[in-house]
């Protein structure tokens, strides 16, 4: 049974930095993903990680967000630097089953483990 758990979300003000953490219990194959929804928004993908390094990020956040993983501690991390207001979200981390195959365009669908979420709170 695969667990994901979220932590590091906080209110900060903009241009301020956070790290989100997500700690995963169980197997999991090697393309794993940070989403986040806002309040009466779709959920969107934010960052993905594959084998060898590969990252895949949305033009929203290129630049400002990076993602990485520490295998030996089986946790994925988001580390975010000049946060908006519009980063304003719940944060998920997915993984997905069966699979190491990652594509460069996040959806959903393609992602079986969630985690509880993180929440994220940018000021102006």
């Amino acid at each position: 049974q695969v667990q994901l758990v979220e932590s590091g979300g906080a209110s900060v003000q903009t241009g301020g930095s956070l790290r989100l953490s997500c700690a995963a219990r169980g197997y999991i194959w090697n393309c794993l993903a940070w989403f986040r929804q806002a309040p009466g928004k779709e959920r969107e993908g934010v960052a993905g990680i594959g084998d060898h390094g590969w990252t895949t990020y949305a033009d929203s956040v290129k630049g400002r967000f990076t993602i990485s993983k520490d295998n030996a501690k089986n946790t994925l991390y988001l580390q975010m630097n000049d946060l908006r207001p519009e980063d304003t979200a719940m944060y998920y981390c997915a993984a997905r089953a069966g699979t190491d195959v990652c594509y460069a365009e996040l959806r959903s669908a393609d992602f079986f483990y969630w985690g509880q979420g993180t929440q994220v709170t940018v000021s102006s």
